[in-house]
């Protein structure tokens, strides 16, 4: 501490109302004395500071320190805040054990302040130093570490380690900025601990900053431009905020969750100078010299990204609960699908079980060899079988599919097909014919060809999981994209629809030679495009005139084009994407001959020139300039949009992209879809955005009638068969409070089981059942039931506690009965719900892509990671036993004394319709393991709850959902996580604890609510 009176208590000890009761500190007899017995207040308050700094000054007696701090704060009244926070700052910083010098940052502990390394101020690395002699931890991130940055910390590194303080550096190797030198050092000298993500094409962590975490609560952080070298903490041009929990607790809550969950992310591994140095050393060594060092065996295990492993975890699924071992993976291209098959089959037995991969090309053979080499750890693994080459041991083959008609294909546990979406070609159809295997995977991005055919058709046209393009962004697999929406002034509201879209010839005859919407074409390319001759485009047309016009008229306006169709000869179609990669063209016109199948990572620009309404075909075209290439930053999206017919759906395609309800959909159109993946932009000027937001909202208020009109359109259907021909989504049958599809049917025309006495009320209620996704309770539920069902007495004790919860679910408040059989009874008198609630709880069931798992605990019959309504889970737990209502119990805590379990009730995103910075860090997933929790805001450690939760005496079992509602319109269900033990824990009212699952939490529910975006 400077020597002198500290300003900043004195000031505030002057503007306390202490007057002579200053005279009651334990400061000594002499200093009375010395100041007079008159002395006036302001005069007692500069000696009481100097008093009060000269003590704290004194390092060796920390048990005097804080006596006087106390001593003093006990004689401030409430209103005296300012003075209890100076004395508290300073005690904050002046009881660091070992300290000889105590020395406070310029800016107060409690203030905010924005650095910008100019004269007239104190240097980042000045204050970062001040900071370091007080604090408890340290943590640092940032993107790379310079050892000239970091030797400028040396004394305060070395003196922290000396204190037994915790130092976390998380760095990168991107562009291999990092240096080795100053890593190791960190690691020897100074004894951090050290993360590092192995950087390959891009980094997420741009981030640099430093938080100082203190036991007195008085946290500060540093959060702006500044990596861990000499220009940034000396004399760069760097710009960093300072924030405290004093001034920003919701900021610094955020930097602590946010940096916790990056250090538990298996992306950033722990380096080891003795162990990774030479890791290290190729990966630096491959950033800067733009190389990848991805397929040379690490000698580190390779783990799977979060995406590949919710594919993993449904593979599970598929085999494990269904019994299904002919499985299609569709994810979108570069998402590492050859990885994903990989690490499958590491968990399948590797080696030990037999492969066959096979793939069209040689290129993507070799490659994949080397992935599964990678994933395997043994740079032998595998032979090839293409082009000349044949194996020798044939136990591991990666076949091209030509090489295969001469083969035995008898002998193989596993198959793998890359690009399924080539099995109708007749070599691949050959193949499958005769392939016999004990487990089938094919691999595509594209399932939906244009030529009518449906490779799902070959897995019961199921797809065990699929990875749409919005996953694919927000992971930073695929080149970001801005989208612009364009209004054009075409008018299609006479055009007829038919079969679901727009008359193409009508289509044809409006855009071919409108050349005014070419005009406007051509004015917004020069107003969003930087040079319209240098880019590398794709334009989708309605027609091959369409097409011949387009690519005529844009190079007659200076921008070489040409029309590429079905009607274009091979050789040509392969000359135009040759040219176009090397720029000698700079937009390619078709109609849907590059919706799949072809690799241009080059394109850096999409022209939407006709109206799409498939979700599908509109992400394929999208998708083709999506794939990163060097010197690509951004995708460039122009899709021109007209005033269209009623029937036209935009919800569909923004849907896909933002993942979005039809609800939330208007929410992000108002706002300017706040919440695409980092980079993204999707942005429609005033005109499209009053188009848009008109049809999505036409959409929401289509009402009931139009929806009985389409389902009487579509003739007599299940309703599976209904939501697979119209389009519709399960959402849109039940997201209106109330609706059922035995209602609409009847109201359709179409026969329907005969109504039970409280028909109406019931269907009502069927809803409810659309979360079950497990077959076994479904089973149960339906069994209990059916009209010949069980009597409760001569069920088991789980089958008790399911009808329980079976009849909660239906009616919170027991529907007016005295007893659960009585309700199970009601139940069976109405066979159109019951036939109704069985399609729902089946093609749930059907629907699930996790494995669930027994609890363990007695009278607990719910099972990690299914899903359950809050009705459920209170009759899972033993707590409505048939004698209270669940109605109106909504507390997020409830401890059931009859299983001695806590089951705690989780929203991650507490505030549906707008971000909610001062609740979103409160609760939510630091790792697959691990997730952060505050009680109740009354909750003490003495208090019952408190001694359960941190003495573990009761089963605490942790419940998550991602918002209070779901897209059915109703409170959403919770997913369980399972058994959840105490980590550690602080504070109190409320406790803050980490809690420890037994079982990793599904990567669906992970990904719904991690602040982790690295």
């Amino acid at each position: 501490m400077p020597g002198g009176v500290d300003d900043g208590l004195y000031e505030s000890l002057r503007t306390a109302r202490l007057e002579r009761r200053l005279q009651a500190l334990p400061v000594g007899a002499a200093v009375w004395d010395k100041i007079g017995s008159a002395a006036a207040p302001e005069v007692l308050a500069r000696h009481v500071a100097e008093v009060v700094r000269r003590t704290l000054s004194d390092h060796s007696d920390n048990a005097r320190r804080e006596a006087l701090v106390n001593s003093v704060v006990g004689l401030l009244e409430a209103s005296d805040d300012d003075a209890v926070v100076a004395l508290e700052q300073l005690l904050a910083v002046s009881v660091a054990p070992g300290v000889h010098r105590v020395i406070r940052p310029a800016t107060p502990l409690s203030e905010t302040a924005l650095l910008t390394n100019t004269p007239d101020e104190p240097s980042l690395g000045a204050e970062l130093r001040a900071e370091m002699a007080s604090a408890d931890q340290v943590d640092l991130l940032c993107a790379f570490v310079k050892f000239h940055g970091m030797r400028l910390l040396t004394d305060e590194l070395e003196e922290l380690r000396a204190r037994g303080k915790r130092l976390r550096v998380i760095t990168t190797t991107y562009l291999g900025g990092t240096e080795r030198r100053a890593v190791d050092e960190l690691v020897r000298r100074f004894g951090a601990e050290v993360r590092i993500r192995y950087e390959e094409q891009s980094t997420r962590l741009h981030a640099k900053a430093w938080l100082f975490r203190r036991n007195s609560g008085f946290d500060t952080g540093y959060v702006g431009s500044s990596n861990l070298s000499k220009s940034a903490l000396v004399d760069g041009l760097e710009w960093n905020v300072r924030m405290s929990s004093v001034a920003t607790p919701a900021l610094v809550r955020k930097f602590e969750a946010t940096f916790d969950t990056y250090w538990n992310n298996p992306d950033f591994r722990p380096y080891d100078p003795d162990r990774d140095a030479d890791l290290l050393d190729r990966a630096l060594g491959a950033q800067a010299g733009g190389g990848s060092s991805t397929l040379v065996l690490s000698g580190l295990e390779v783990r799977p990204r979060p995406h590949q492993e919710r594919i993993l975890e449904a593979l599970d699924a598929e085999r494990t609960v269904h019994g299904r071992h002919r499985n299609l993976v569709v994810a979108a291209t570069g998402t590492g699908k050859t990885v994903v098959a990989a690490l499958d089959y590491r968990r399948l037995g590797g080696a030990e079980r037999s492969l066959l991969f096979v793939a069209h090309r040689k290129e993507l053979l070799e490659q994949a060899q080397r992935t599964y080499r990678e994933v395997l750890g043994d740079g032998t693994f595998g032979e090839l079988l293409v082009g000349g080459q044949r194996p020798t041991r044939w136990r591991h083959v990666f076949a091209s599919v030509q090489s295969l008609r001469e083969v035995d294909l008898g002998a193989y546990d596993v198959a793998v097909i890359d690009e399924f979406h080539h099995a109708e070609a007749p070599s691949y159809r050959a193949l499958l014919q005769r392939l016999v295997v004990d487990e089938l995977l094919g691999l595509t991005a594209t399932p939906d060809r244009t030529d009518g055919l449906d490779v799902r058709d070959f897995f019961d046209g199921r797809t065990a999981v699929e990875i749409g393009l919005g996953e694919a962004l927000e992971q930073d697999l695929l080149c970001p994209f801005h989208y612009f929406g364009i209004a054009d002034n075409t008018d299609l509201s006479s055009i007829e629809w038919k079969r679901g879209s727009y008359d193409v010839e009508a289509l044809d005859e409006l855009y071919t030679g409108n050349a005014a919407r070419t005009r406007l074409v051509l004015n917004a390319l020069a107003d969003r495009v930087t040079d319209p001759r240098g880019m590398r485009a794709l334009g989708f047309c309605v027609s091959v005139a369409h097409a011949e016009y387009m690519a005529a008229t844009f190079s007659e306006a200076g921008i070489p084009s040409r029309a590429v169709t079905g009607q274009t000869p091979t050789v040509n179609r392969d000359q135009a994407a040759t040219d176009l990669r090397r720029g000698d063209v700079a937009c390619l016109f078709t109609v849907d001959l590059y919706n799949e199948g072809v690799d241009l990572p080059t394109v850096d620009t999409v022209l939407f020139l006709r109206p799409t309404q498939s979700a599908t075909i509109f992400l394929q075209q999208l998708g083709r300039g999506l794939r990163r290439a060097p010197e690509k930053a951004v995708l460039t999206v122009l899709d021109f949009i007209g005033q269209h017919r009623r029937e036209f759906r935009f919800d569909l395609r923004y849907r896909a992209l933002t993942g979005s309800t039809r609800a939330g959909l208007v929410r992000d159109i108002e706002h300017g879809f706040p919440y695409l993946p980092s980079g993204s932009r999707l942005l429609l000027d005033r005109v499209a955005q009053e188009v848009v937001l008109a049809n999505v909202r036409q959409g929401l208020r289509g009402g009931r009638k139009a929806l009985v009109d389409d389902v009487r359109s579509h003739g007599d259907l299940s309703l599976l068969a209904y939501l697979r021909e119209s389009g519709h989504e399960l959402s849109d049958v039940y997201g209106r409070a109330g609706e059922s599809w035995t209602a609409l049917r009847r109201d359709a025309g179409f026969p329907t089981a005969e109504p039970g006495p409280r028909e109406d009320e019931l269907l009502r209620r069927v809803g409810s059942l659309v979360h079950v996704d497990d077959l076994e309770r479904a089973s149960t539920y339906l069994r209990l039931m059916l009209p010949d069902g069980p009597r409760l007495a001569d069920l088991t004790a789980r089958e008790r506690v399911l009808a329980h919860m079976l009849v909660y679910t239906i009616w919170p408040d027991l529907g007016g009965h005295a007893l659960i059989e009585d309700a199970l009874t009601t139940l069976r008198e109405h066979p159109a719900f019951v036939r109704e609630a069985m399609t729902l709880m089946r093609l749930g069931a059907d629907e699930a892509r996790v494995v669930p798992g027994d609890l363990g605990i007695p009278g607990v019959e719910l099972r990690s990671h299914c899903t359950y309504r809050r009705d459920e889970i209170l009759a899972g737990i033993g707590w409505a036993d048939g004698t209270r209502k669940t109605r109106g119990q909504a507390a997020g805590v409830v401890y059931s004394e009859a299983t001695n379990v806590d089951a705690l009730l989780v929203t991650l995103h507490k505030e549906d319709k707008e971000f909610a910075p001062s609740t979103r860090y409160r609760d939510y997933p630091i790792s697959a393991e691990l997730f952060h929790w505050e009680s109740q805001n009354s909750t003490t450690l003495n208090s019952a709850a408190g001694r359960r939760y941190i003495g573990g005496t009761s089963r605490v079992l942790l419940f998550t959902r991602a918002a209070r509602s779901d897209e059915f319109g109703g409170g959403a269900p919770f997913v369980c996580l399972g058994i959840a033990s105490v980590v550690e824990h602080h504070g109190e009212r409320p406790i803050s604890i980490t809690w420890r699952l037994q079982r990793p939490m599904p990567q669906q529910v992970l990904n719904a609510g991690a602040l982790d975006a690295a």
